[in-house]
């Protein structure tokens, strides 16, 4: 049998990233035990239309976990077949049963509903780590609903916004993910029991006397494995299924992706206001004791990434599939369904880590707010100004002089001068109030109905995730 150590090449996704649920349902040893699984539930169909005896179903039945990796892979070196070699290893198993394993069936009547079932299994644990992120999600978005915040605009200061709002962003995108995630996972189909171009000619032969015909066999193998079968299929399932099933997993990459992106920004010292999780023992940086580096972002960022090309792989695969099959969609197949889940399934379990741990630091958030905020509070006390019988074009002339010398200030390390520049200003305060106009240079107000559309983000979660 083939044994893997360090001393060989292994895929990062075979012990760092992702979860063993998800490296069980990719495993060799589960894809055996559902191509058994496939021959059983044929073969009882069957027996059920007279083909086969109740001895040989109950052969196969009693070995059908029984799954001899090695003695498969000696058998495959041999032919060069890997199907045939199980079939073979399971006859080997199967005295009465054996002869009949895989009668009138075609390779991908078995491979085919096998990854189907393996891809409706791996969905299922995505959504279900997808509604534990989001409900995580959920509380941190109630929590900060009506922290104020200075809002970021191409990477400039812009208006104030909230901590939960921005957050609820995060929320509604991954909200609109997990519904094409179980719209996917409700359409996944097998191939089912149609032969080797899809026409269940074989199977019209071995039933020409039986009052069975193709169909309900079909449907007898596919009630047995509770998984619906595509109504037309050539010698593969459509490949599109493929494709379809990738890019929902992209599409929720890109979602974690960019609130991976917005954290490692928000962190950064200049800014300040955000931190992932640092452990009291970690280590940032070999060369600088003192660095932070948001490691956990960064590698959820990289992850996605390569999540993100592997739908132009399903793409090809499925235009390019030509006539009734070709098998140059088979190597690859192996390689990028299993990847697209491990490192999807990676990047959640980081980022639900991060949500529930994420610092929101008041210090810096506040200290931003007041810098920068007070530029888009302006806005209130222009109208203000011409609600009272001023000049709107007089005065916003006015608050842009005075808004460029208080950047100039800012950009020299200085503090803010502009409330204090617009305060000691008589065109303003002739007009509003000194105190008045002070309360609306307040930038932690100018909010609007952020706050509730951030919780109302938030229940829709909940009500999604219940």
């Amino acid at each position: 049998m083939t044994t893997f150590s360090h001393d060989t090449y292994l895929s990062p996704l075979t012990w760092r990233y992702g979860s063993d649920v998800m490296r069980r349902i990719w495993s060799e040893d589960e894809k055996r035990r559902l191509m058994r699984r496939v021959w059983v539930a044929l073969a009882e169909a069957q027996f059920e239309a007279g083909l086969v005896t109740a001895a040989q179903v109950a052969d196969l039945r009693g070995q059908q976990d029984q799954i001899d990796i090695e003695r498969a892979q000696q058998i495959e070196r041999e032919i060069g077949h890997d199907l045939m070699a199980e079939i073979r290893t399971f006859a080997e198993q199967c005295p009465l049963g054996g002869p009949i394993i895989h009668l009138g069936a075609t390779s991908m009547d078995v491979l085919d509903n096998v990854d189907a079932l393996r891809l409706r299994s791996a969905l299922d644990q995505i959504i279900k780590r997808l509604k534990r992120t989001l409900s995580t999600l959920a509380t941190r978005i109630e929590t900060e609903a009506d922290t104020p915040a200075i809002a970021f605009t191409h990477i400039q200061p812009a208006e104030p916004t909230t901590v939960g709002y921005r957050l609820a962003q995060y929320g509604q995108d991954l909200l609109e993910d997990l519904v094409e995630l179980q719209r996917v996972h409700q359409n996944i189909r097998g191939k089912g029991i149609k032969g080797a171009v899809g026409t269940a000619a074989s199977y019209g032969q071995l039933l020409s006397n039986s009052d069975y015909s193709p169909r309900q066999l079909e449907e007898r193998v596919m009630l047995k494995l509770d998984l619906p079968a595509y109504e037309a299929a050539t010698q593969t399932y459509p490949r599109k299924q493929d494709w379809l099933v990738v890019n929902a997993l992209a599409g929720l990459c890109a979602s974690l992706h960019k609130f991976a992106f917005d954290l490692r920004i928000l962190q950064s010292p200049p800014f300040g206001e955000w931190s992932e999780p640092f452990g009291a023992r970690q280590v940032g940086s070999s060369a600088m004791p003192f660095k932070r580096n948001p490691v956990a972002a960064e590698n959820i960022d990289s992850l996605t990434r390569q999540v993100a090309a592997l739908p132009r792989i399903a793409w090809d695969n499925s235009a390019l599939n030509l006539l009734e099959r070709t098998l140059d969609d088979s190597a690859n197949r192996r390689i990028f369904l299993p990847e697209a889940f491990l490192l999807t399934d990676e990047a959640l379990i980081r980022s639900q880590r991060l949500f529930e741990g994420i610092s929101i630091w008041p210090g810096p958030t506040a200290r931003n707010l007041r810098d920068y905020g007070v530029f888009a509070a302006t806005e209130r006390l222009l109208m203000e100004a011409v609600k009272a019988g001023g000049d709107r074009q007089h005065l916003h002339e006015l608050i842009r002089e005075q808004s460029l010398l208080a950047w100039q200030a800012l950009q020299k390390g200085e503090p803010n001068p502009l409330v204090d520049n617009l305060l000691g200003d008589p065109r303003i305060t002739a007009l509003v109030p000194a105190e008045l106009a002070n309360s609306l240079l307040d930038a932690s107000a100018y909010v609007g109905d952020a706050p509730q559309r951030a919780r109302n983000i938030a229940a829709a979660i909940h009500a999604a995730t219940a």
